[in-house]
């Protein structure tokens, strides 16, 4: 396992994620998303607010595939977690539920600070293409805009 980096801009990005306030509230429908984990990156931990396929409500930070997919521009895919060093030994991928792919896009607030990620899971290897990515994206769009409602009315 290869610890999740920490961001130049961490501390920026922890003050922008306190204060959209979401940490610790409870899970929301209007989040949910068939094999899909919404997840929020904090100091030392990966915290889910929404978790469809998922059981656990958080992770550590440093053995988290969002830990590593904020620090990207683009989309983080893992096509095949067993065989990705970075993620193989994690207890997500070596245990239940044992997930192969991931798929996680950032959830970039408009000053740049990554939140969080939006990550769509599955318990077998699996290719992701351009047409895959760009609905993806817009999804995650349509998480960033849910949390950013629920900043305006924080």
């Amino acid at each position: 396992m290869w610890p999740a980096p920490r961001l130049v801009d961490e501390q920026e990005r922890l003050a922008a994620l306190r204060r959209l306030q979401v940490l610790g509230t409870p899970p929301e429908e209007r989040f949910d998303l068939p094999n899909a984990v919404v997840s929020l990156v904090d100091g030392h931990r990966q915290w889910f607010k929404s978790c469809v396929g998922l059981d656990a409500p958080e992770t550590a930070r440093d053995m988290s595939f969002c830990g590593h997919a904020i620090a990207e521009d683009d989309v983080l895919v893992v096509h095949d977690a067993a065989a990705d060093p970075r993620f193989a030994d994690t207890p997500l991928a070596a245990g239940p539920p044992f997930i192969r792919f991931d798929a996680g896009a950032p959830l970039t607030l408009p000053d740049g600070y990554r939140l969080g990620t939006l990550c769509l899971i599955a318990t077998e290897p699996r290719r992701c293409d351009d047409v895959d990515r760009a609905i993806h994206q817009a999804l995650r769009d349509l998480v960033l805009e849910e949390l950013l409602r629920q900043e305006e009315h924080s």
